[in-house]
C-alpha cells in the first residue's frame, strides 16, 4: 500500500475503535488489520506506548524484521494515535487532516497510512522526542526557529480555512474585525477560543460568571491583537498551534557544524490545532512550552534567548516565501524584522495562557486521562492575568511582586 495519499478523504478506513482501556490488545489488531503480513512475517511486533501526551494515546508498533539496521526498523515503524474521549468539541479533526496531508506532501510531515474509527496511523519519525529542558538549548531552538519560519513562509493557509474570510458587516462575533475592511481567514486563533468558550458550561452562578468573564477578555484581545500586521503583509500565517517539547523531534538526520556544536534538523508532529492565526502567537506559544507541562515558570526564555531565536526564524521566513514568480525585488531589512516581531510576541505573550486555560476547562469536563486538568488550567490563565496586569500597570499601581514569569521574561 502506498505511503502517500493524494487526498485526506481518499484515506483508507479501517472500520475499528481503539480501546484507550487495553491499548497494547488494540494497536496488536490494528496493526494486523493495517498489514496482515505483520502477523505471518518473521520477526517479533514490538508495541511501545507514549506518554507524553496528556490528549491522545499514542501507540507505536515496530516490526523487527531480520537482517534489517535499526535505523531501517524504525523508519518502517507506525503510530497510532486515538484521539481522547470529547476531544471532538475542542479539535476539527477534517482540518487535522487537511493539515496533515499538506504537510505529508511537502516532506514536512510524515506519510498518513490509515484512519481508524477513533484516529489516525502515520509513519514514524526516527529522533528523539524533546523535553522542556531541550527546548532551551541554542542548537534545538536555533533549529525549531527554522522549522517554524519555513511553516509560516511557505505554507498555504487556503489548505486550513474553511472560507476565505468574514466580514465584520455580517459577523459580529469578537473574532471579526472591526472596523469593516479588515478580513481574517476562518477559522482562526480567535474564532477557535470563541467555540470553545462556547462550549463551557453554565450550570452554576460560577461557571455563568466565568464564561461571560472569559468572553469579555476575548472581545478585548481580539480587538487589541487580532489585527497585528504580519511580515510582507501576512497577518495569518499556518500556525502549528501547540508547540510544545513533545510535538519537536529531533530527527536521525546528519548533523550541520556551527561553531562548536552539532545541531540536526528538527520536524513537527501533531497537527490538531493548526490553523490560520497570526505568527507572533505561534512563537509566543512555543516561549510558553519552555515552561513545561508543570509549568515552571522561571523556565521561559529570556530578552536575548528570544533575540537569538527570532533571528533564525526571520531568516527562514525570508528564505521560504520567496517565490520564483515575485516579480518585485523587496528590500529586507532583516533586523526591522526582528525588532518588530520581537515586539509583537512581547504583546501575545499573555495570549498562550489563555488559550491553553479555556482548553484545560473543557478537557477537566471531558477528559478520562489521569491530568488535573483544573489546576493546569489556573496556572494557564495566571499566565494571561500576569501579563494583564503588566501590561495595564495595575500590578505595579497595587505594589504587588511581579509574577516569577514575568520577571524571567523580562530579565537579559
Amino acid at each position: 500500500m502506498p505511503d502517500q495519499v493524494d487526498s485526506p478523504l481518499a484515506l483508507r478506513h479501517i472500520p475499528f475503535t481503539f480501546d484507550n482501556a487495553d491499548p497494547e490488545a488494540s494497536a496488536l489488531r490494528l496493526i494486523e488489520e493495517y498489514a496482515p503480513q505483520w502477523k505471518t512475517e518473521e520477526g517479533e511486533v514490538k508495541l511501545t506506548r507514549f506518554t507524553d501526551g496528556i490528549t491522545n494515546t499514542l501507540m507505536k508498533a515496530t516490526k523487527k524484521r531480520p537482517g534489517r539496521t535499526q535505523l531501517e526498523v524504525e523508519s518502517d515503524s507506525v503510530l497510532m494515535r486515538a484521539y481522547g474521549k470529547g476531544t471532538d468539541v475542542l479539535i476539527d479533526r477534517q482540518r487535522e487532516l487537511k493539515a496533515h496531508n499538506l504537510l505529508a506532501t511537502l516532506g514536512l510531515a510524515p506519510p498518513l497510512l490509515a484512519r481508524f474509527d477513533n484516529g489516525l496511523m502515520y509513519r514514524f519519525v526516527p529522533g528523539h522526542v524533546c523535553s522542556h529542558t531541550d527546548l532551551a538549548k541554542p542548537e534545538i531552538y536555533r533549529q525549531v526557529a527554522k522549522r517554524l519560519g519555513q511553516w509560516h513562509g511557505a505554507l498555504p493557509i487556503s489548505a486550513i480555512a474553511a472560507t476565505p474570510i468574514l466580514d465584520a458587516q455580517t459577523d459580529q462575533k469578537p473574532f471579526a474585525p472591526t472596523n469593516g475592511q479588515s478580513t481574517r481567514p476562518y477559522p482562526n486563533t480567535w474564532t477557535v477560543l470563541q467555540q470553545w468558550i462556547d462550549a463551557l458550561p453554565e450550570s452554576t452562578d460560577k461557571e455563568t460568571e466565568r464564561k461571560k468573564m472569559l468572553n469579555a477578555e476575548l472581545v478585548d484581545v481580539s480587538a487589541k491583537l487580532g489585527d497585528t500586521p504580519g511580515l510582507d503583509g501576512r497577518d495569518y500565517v499556518f500556525v502549528h498551534h501547540d508547540l510544545l517539547c513533545g510535538n519537536v523531534i529531533v530527527t536521525e538526520a546528519e548533523s550541520t557544524s556551527n561553531g562548536t556544536s552539532k545541531e540536526k534538523p528538527v520536524t513537527f508532529i501533531d497537527y490538531e490545532y493548526a490553523t490560520p492565526g497570526p505568527a507572533a502567537f505561534d512563537i509566543a506559544n512555543h516561549f510558553a512550552e519552555w515552561a513545561g507541562y508543570d509549568c515552571e515558570h522561571d523556565a521561559v526564555p529570556t530578552k536575548s534567548q528570544r533575540r537569538e531565536f527570532l533571528k533564525h526564524y526571520v531568516g527562514s521566513f525570508r528564505y521560504h516565501s520567496i517565490s520564483d514568480n515575485d516579480s518585485i525585488a523587496v528590500e529586507i531589512d532583516f533586523e526591522k524584522d526582528i525588532e518588530t516581531l520581537y515586539d509583537q510576541v512581547e504583546r501575545f505573550r499573555g495570549m498562550p495562557g489563555f488559550f491553553w486555560g479555556v482548553w484545560a476547562l473543557i478537557q477537566a469536563m471531558i477528559s478520562q486521562i489521569d491530568f488535573d486538568y483544573t489546576k493546569y488550567a489556573e496556572l494557564r490563565l495566571s499566565e494571561y492575568f500576569a501579563w494583564k496586569e503588566e501590561s495595564d500597570g495595575s500590578r505595579a499601581r497595587e505594589g504587588r511582586e511581579m509574577h516569577v514569569r514575568e520577571k524571567r521574561w523580562h530579565s537579559e
